[in-house]
């Protein structure tokens, strides 16, 4: 222990041993040492020296280091101290007080270690281990140390860790923490995990980070927290930028509702401290993430839609009237709201609609603008109002309408100031800053909008008094000619080249002022410094834009007029080379990046992003129109001219075509239905004749039950006969009963002629009938049915007569045996077999009655059978009939489709007789696959605008 006690600072005899002398001691102890506390004591003792001797504890201790975290994981003091020393000999972070020299060589030092530590992956994996012991004294120390690895060496660490199993599980749990400190930690090592890697990024966000995260800020206070707060949104950030996977979860899991509360600001605004004011911005810079230009369309339009539902919108509208924000605050809530608005109509018609708190209220975009040409305002600032504006009309030609109506002569109200004479104010002011601005905002008020450049040109200046009012166009050139700043004419030419594009009535107002094609031609034929080169390109520029939108209506500035002034005053390889000065400027590239102007100082505010689309697109197009011939064009017209009408041809036979197929599908549809309605009225027919065969079934048990009774009631008939006697009046009246019964058995038997005859004409119709051959055989049971009822019915006259015959014989003996006398018991018996004989013949005409209503039930059932085959036999031959119909149209627009495509061959036989005429000729003609491709493209574009 004495020596131990010579490293800590006691005094021991006999000569200082070096640093280097001590370590190496060091060293050997801790790999040679058997007791844990010896080892224990050495580890501190480097650990003590790692910050003095970084360099040797580094180079010697390292290894012994690594084997005490594999082999002592019992003990978490010497893990520890083991930890704490690895983490001081490769964190580079030194005090401010080192110069760059040294500050540079402690991070090459950091780096060297970081290398040799993770050479061996496991170390990596070892470490990732006892992050989950939660002892604080394993824990902090680890978490600090995997944090310096990430810092020196990123992209190696993190593919260790995304190939280990759970390693980024792991990691994860450090928010779950209870101890703030390994909580903050762990938010400063996951920002390092985060950064540049997709796949973590991804892994981390699945992980339930944005939950987390956002519970924190909760818990911390949203923006009024601490750096905290400042080290969630900077991990959101890194989980958020450039990932459309997170940005996509994140608004599926409805966490853009949970950021509103975070831009709730009270009336009083003064005193915001610093970290507020970074919260904010982080905030604000999260907002702007997820609605950002580089973003797939659809997924911006989503998430837009999402914060304008949400109420986000409106709060950061809020903000951006409040009093007493701090001016970065507010010009960064002027980028979100205009990223937030930019292509969407719903959010720009909100926008517009949005007014200050001032008397008398005025609109958020008026007080905007109003800043923007106000040369005061800080120059951040007026770059954000512009690129809010911008945003406001992008792809919104009513607020583009709206804008341009202020400066019409209808619109204009004296009593308040508009947009258009804020815009106009700035376009004439001193201020070449302003006159830029005013001049790029204008523009986009008439970016692809045909009606817009149109209504402009009826706008009219008052100059001076005296003298009459001026076109804005005009003016517009004359300030042009005066030789302004650079700044200005710049803006002015880009105003113009925007204004004229795709306008022919605005380049021919543009060309009936005498002045102006002098001017851009002595612009051009000029040797200017470099400050005016630019200048110089807008102006051909500009030149070339009266030439390929020119309609020849001017017989002084033709199109081949033009062209020759070119030839002769400034020659056509010098145009173009003039014309190319615009993209090679160094700060076209810049602008051409992105939408949002950013620029370091004013005096590089010269270019706009759309600008730099539209010369993109025009440069190749005029270069191509200065050095074709009056006879090139006139030829190559004359067959744009003939493929236009054999276009137009052909878009008709396509338009008729389309229609016969949609008519073609129609009648197929009416086929399908009214197959569908056949089939429902087939299955009818079977659900009727399924509950006729169940009346069958019912009627032929009844018949049988009814055939058993007579049966036992003809047996006690034929008992009854052997009367000895019956008395006068009882013989009468058994005369009257069987006379009516005959009655009823004449009545019947006509009935039974009746159905015969009916049944006789039902077989003629069912023989007649193909379709109600179903039907047929149910007639032919009922007809069986019927032939039974015959026979039952027979059977009750055979009985009738029977009974008469019966009849007759007691009568003959009642007449022989009338002087008898007879006892009184046998008397007595005989009335009662003759009461038995009178109830069995009422219960024989009951049934008799019974079977009359069932006759006359099957009958009715027989009628509906018959008008139900009448209905059914109408349908059919009404769908023979329009199948019939159906089937001759189809025949018909199969012929007329075999004419159509016979036209169309002739039509491409034509075409392509024309094309090889222009190849004769020396012109390049596009394919026909070139020309699909194109009109896809188109048709896609015209889609996308459509979602838009």
């Amino acid at each position: 222990m004495n020596f131990f006690r010579g490293v800590m600072g006691g005094q021991a005899a006999g000569p200082q041993p070096s640093g280097a002398e001590t370590i190496q001691k060091l060293c050997d102890r801790v790999a040679s040492s058997t007791l844990l506390e010896d080892r224990r004591d050495a580890v501190r003792a480097l650990k003590s020296l790692s910050k003095k001797y970084r360099m040797e504890v580094g180079t010697q201790a390292m290894d012994h280091l690594i084997t005490i975290l594999q082999t002592d994981r019992s003990d978490s003091e010497i893990l520890g101290y083991a930890l704490d020393t690895l983490y001081n000999i490769i964190c580079n972070d030194e005090e401010e007080e080192q110069d760059e020299n040294a500050q540079k060589q402690a991070d090459d030092l950091g780096t060297q270690f970081t290398d040799k530590f993770i050479e061996d992956p496991e170390h990596i994996t070892l470490l990732l281990t006892l992050l989950e012991d939660f002892d604080f004294h394993v824990r902090w120390p680890g978490v600090k140390l995997l944090t310096s690895l990430l810092k020196n060496q990123g992209v190696q660490v993190q593919g260790i860790i995304l190939v280990s199993p759970m390693g980024v599980s792991r990691l994860m749990d450090l928010l779950a923490d209870s101890r703030e400190v390994i909580r903050n930690d762990g938010l400063l090592l996951l920002q390092q995990l985060t950064k540049g890697n997709a796949a973590i990024q991804k892994i981390v966000a699945f992980e339930n980070a944005f939950e987390r995260l956002l519970d924190i800020i909760s818990e911390e206070g949203s923006s009024d927290g601490g750096i905290v707060v400042e080290d969630c949104l900077l991990l959101l950030l890194n989980l958020l930028k450039n990932n459309s996977s997170n940005q996509n979860f994140f608004k599926e899991g409805s966490y853009i509702q949970r950021m509103k509360p975070w831009f709730e600001v009270g009336d009083d605004n003064s005193g915001w401290s610093a970290q507020k004011v970074t919260n904010l911005h982080l905030m604000l810079q999260l907002v702007r993430v997820m609605v950002s230009p580089v973003n797939s369309p659809g997924a911006t339009a989503s998430c837009q839609k999402s914060m304008y539902q949400c109420g986000l919108l409106q709060q950061l509208c809020t903000i951006l009237m409040a009093t007493g924000v701090p001016a970065d605050i507010l010009t960064e809530t002027i980028n979100t709201v205009s990223e937030v608005i930019r292509g969407s109509q719903v959010n720009q018609d909100y926008f517009a609609s949005v007014n200050a708190p001032s008397n008398p209220p005025r609109p958020a975009i008026v007080v905007l603008l109003m800043s923007m040409v106000n040369e005061r305002q800080p120059f951040v600032l007026r770059c954000a109002v512009l690129y809010c504006f911008q945003c406001f009309l992008y792809k919104n030609q009513k607020g583009q309408g709206e804008i341009v109506a202020t400066l019409l002569p209808s619109t204009i109200d004296a009593n308040s100031i508009s947009a258009g004479q804020l815009l106009c104010g700035g376009l004439f002011s001193a201020d070449s800053l302003s006159n830029w601005c005013a001049a790029v905002a204008l523009a986009h008020a008439l970016q692809d909008n045909l009606t817009q450049k149109e209504q402009l040109l009826r706008v009219q200046l008052a100059t001076s008094l005296g003298k009459p009012p001026v076109s804005l166009l005009q003016q517009c050139t004359n300030i042009l000619s005066q030789g302004s700043k650079v700044q200005t004419r710049v803006g002015l030419l880009m105003l113009l080249c925007t204004w004229i594009s795709n306008c022919p009535i605005a380049v021919t107002h543009f060309l009936h002022n005498q002045e102006n094609v002098p001017f851009l031609t002595a612009q051009i034929s000029e040797n200017l410094g470099e400050d005016e080169r630019l200048v110089q390109g807008l102006c051909a520029l500009l030149l070339g834009i009266c030439i390929l939108y020119n309609d020849n209506s001017l017989e002084n500035y033709t199109k081949e007029k033009l062209k020759q002034l070119i030839e002769k005053r400034i020659g056509k390889e010098n145009f173009v080379e003039k014309l190319g000065f615009i993209t090679k400027h160094e700060l076209y590239s810049r602008a051409a990046q992105k939408p949002q102007p950013v620029f370091p100082s004013p005096e590089q505010m010269l270019f706009d992003h759309e600008f730099t689309k539209l010369v993109k697109e025009l440069e190749g197009v005029i270069t191509k129109a200065v050095h074709k011939s009056s006879e090139e064009e006139k030829k190559e017209e004359e067959v744009k001219k003939t493929l236009e009408q054999h276009d137009n041809i052909v878009t008709q036979y396509k338009e008729l075509i389309r229609e016969q197929d949609a008519q073609i599908q129609e009648l197929k549809e009416q086929v399908a239905s009214m197959t569908a309605q056949h089939e429902q009225m087939q299955t009818t027919v079977g659900q009727q004749l399924s509950q006729i065969q169940q009346h069958k079934d019912q009627y032929n048990i009844l018949k049988l039950k009814l055939g058993k009774e007579n049966q036992s009631q003809s047996n006690n008939q034929a008992d009854s006969t052997q009367m000895n006697g019956l008395q006068t009046e009882e013989l009468s009246q058994l005369r009257e009963e069987v006379e009516e019964l005959r009655k009823q058995h004449a009545l019947l038997q006509s009935q039974l002629g009746d159905k015969d005859a009916l049944i006789r004409s039902l077989k003629s119709a069912s023989a007649q009938t193909t379709e109600g051959s179903a039907e047929g055989s149910d007639n032919t049971k009922r007809l069986q049915e019927l032939d039974e009822l015959r026979s039952q019915l027979q059977a009750q006259s055979e009985e009738i007569t029977q009974l008469k015959s019966e009849r007759q014989d007691l009568l003959r003996k009642a007449e022989d045996g009338e002087s008898d006398t007879v006892p009184s018991s046998d008397g007595s018996l005989d009335v009662a077999k003759m009461s038995e004989l009178e109830s069995r013949l009422a219960a024989q005409t009951s049934e008799t009655e019974r079977l009359k209503e069932e006759a006359k039930g099957l009958s009715e059932s027989r009628a509906e059978l018959e008008q139900q085959l009448a209905s059914a036999t109408s349908t059919v031959a009404i769908l023979q009939t329009e199948k019939t119909k159906l089937q001759t149209e189809v025949q018909e627009s199969k012929k007329e489709q075999d004419d159509l495509l016979m036209l169309l061959a002739d039509q491409d036989q034509k075409i392509h007789s024309l094309k090889l005429r222009l190849k004769g000729l020396g012109e390049t003609v596009e394919d026909d696959d070139d020309l699909d491709a194109r009109d896809q493209t188109d048709d896609d574009d015209e889609d996308e605008d459509d979602e838009d």
